[in-house]
Parts: structure tokens; sequence; C-alpha cells
């Protein structure tokens, strides 16, 4: 696949701790101190655009159920156990600071600061962020994604393998968003995933919006559970009466999930964060601050 090539295998790593004496050690000296506990994920939210719509027929809904033409577009950092994830990458970088622009008719776009620049002020660079997954390859969720390269892709078999054929019928895919990707290291995953090993940032599969879609769920210790939704809802209404946007890959896969994501929710008493909520991003503080 030229557009999205072969993905690299990983390499086995082996990582060996503890302590050694040496002969020329002393048992008298004081032990090392423990390693602080570790308190559990933090959480940043990053301002990575704004799509504005003339009309919303097209996401399931008339133009009358919703009065929401503007969708906040988030990218949101994920740091646990001395790891980096960034999960969602935003609209295309190319367009910051250009102000209002109109892609189709009566669809625009806008994006002022850049995710590279809302890293620089949090003292990262790319090459820090060790994690990148996007909850679909949509331009608006993998905009920023090849300045990522280096760092390890968590994607569903299922959105490679479909993202060129989709992007012949698709406005939203931008095969070009991928380009020199073909070193970047990827778990291909084919299901839900322990991102730390320690079921505190799960990605579950929930295709349906595409044909690998997935959200990410985050137990964080003060803030509470939460779900991160990437489209499985672009508003409330969507979710309050499960309507599905004309563009889905399947209407079926997608209530499905629909379905599954709700019980998850039940189960694990988490919150459900709309990604594209206008309303729910006026009310969220944005980087440098943070959830933990």
């Amino acid at each position: 696949m030229k557009a999205f090539p072969p993905l690299a295998r990983l390499k086995n790593a082996i990582f060996i701790t503890g302590c050694f004496l040496a002969a020329g050690c002393s048992q008298s000296e004081d032990p090392m101190p423990p390693p602080p506990a570790d308190l559990g994920p933090k959480l940043s939210v990053l301002d990575c655009g704004w799509l504005g719509f003339a009309d919303i027929t097209l996401f399931g809904l008339s133009n009358e159920e919703s009065p929401v033409r503007e969708m906040f577009v988030p990218c949101y950092l994920i740091e646990h156990k001395g790891k980096k994830m960034i999960w969602d990458f935003g609209l295309p970088p190319n367009i910051v600071g250009a102000g209002v622009v109109e892609y189709v008719p009566g669809a625009t776009m806008r994006y002022d600061v850049s995710i590279i620049d809302q890293l620089k002020t949090l003292g990262l660079e790319p090459r820090d962020i060790d994690f990148i997954a996007p909850s679909h390859l949509h331009f608006d969720h993998a905009g920023a994604l090849s300045l990522f390269k280096g760092s390890t892709l968590l994607i569903q078999k299922a959105e490679r393998d479909s993202v060129v054929d989709a992007a012949t019928e698709n406005v939203a895919i931008d095969p070009s968003l991928f380009a020199g990707m073909e070193d970047t290291p990827t778990v291909q995953l084919e299901g839900d995933h322990d991102v730390f090993g320690d079921g505190k940032v799960v990605i579950y599969s929930t295709p349906g919006h595409t044909a690998g879609h997935q959200v990410l769920f985050i137990d964080l210790e003060n803030t509470g559970k939460v779900v991160l939704s990437g489209d499985l809802y672009h508003f409330r209404f969507s979710r309050e009466n499960q309507r599905t946007p004309e563009f889905n890959f399947s209407r079926d896969q997608t209530l499905e999930s629909m379905e599954r994501v709700e019980a998850l929710l039940e189960e694990k008493d988490a919150t459900l964060w709309i990604e594209h909520d206008h309303a729910l991003a006026d009310t969220l503080k944005k980087s440098p601050a943070f959830y933990d």
C-alpha cells in the first residue's frame, strides 16, 4: 500500500533494574530512596482547531434539531509511568494562522496555534512522545500525525488497511498526511489495547465511523474515569438519539460500537467526553493546565 506502507516491526527490548553490590561497594551506605509512587495518568487538552458548518444534515440530523454549527478539534497529551502519548492530532498544520479557511463549500476550519508550539510551552518536542494514537484517520484527527513519525503508532489494522480505498470516496481522508511514515514503529491492533499494561489507559476498538475507529479510556485519580469519544458522536443530540453521519463506514457497526461504549461507561462509572462538543470544550481547562 503505497500511501501507507507496510508497518515496521517493533524490536524487543530488555530493561534490567535493581541494585547489585560490587566488590568495592560499602554496605554501610544509605540505601537508595524508593522511586516516587505513580499517581496515575495526567491528561492535557490541546486546542488543535475548530470546524464550522452551515449545514449539519450530513451528520444524520436536521438543521432544526441542533443549533450547533461549530466543532472543537482537540489533541490530547497523556503522561503515565514516565511515558508520553498523544491521542488525536488535530487539523493539518499548514493552515495554522491562516484564519478561517473554507475547505469545501459551506464548511470552514480555523487553527490558531500548532500542536508543536503548544508542546513547546510544556518543554516537549515530537521526539519526546513515545506513543501516537489517532482515534481514526480523518484529516481533523490525523493532521499532524506525520510530524511524530519517530514515535510508536497504535492503530487498528482495519484502519490502516482501509485508508487508501476510503480516500477515493471520502473527502475527510487525506493520504498526504501519512506521507513519510514508512519506518514509523507500529503496533497493529486487532481489538482493544492496554497501552501501559496497568488498565489505566486503554484503547477500545469501536468500528463504524471508520473501519478501524477507536476510543480511549483513561483512569484519572482525581478527575475520575474518562472516555475520549473520537468521532463515535459529533453532537450531544447524536448521542441522545443514536444518530449516525451519512459518511460513516458502517451504520450497523457504529450502532454496535455506541452500545458497547455506553455499557463501558456504566461498567467503569466513567464520563464520556464528546471530542467535538463545543459546549464541553468551553468548560475544559486547556494546556498547560491538566487533569489528573
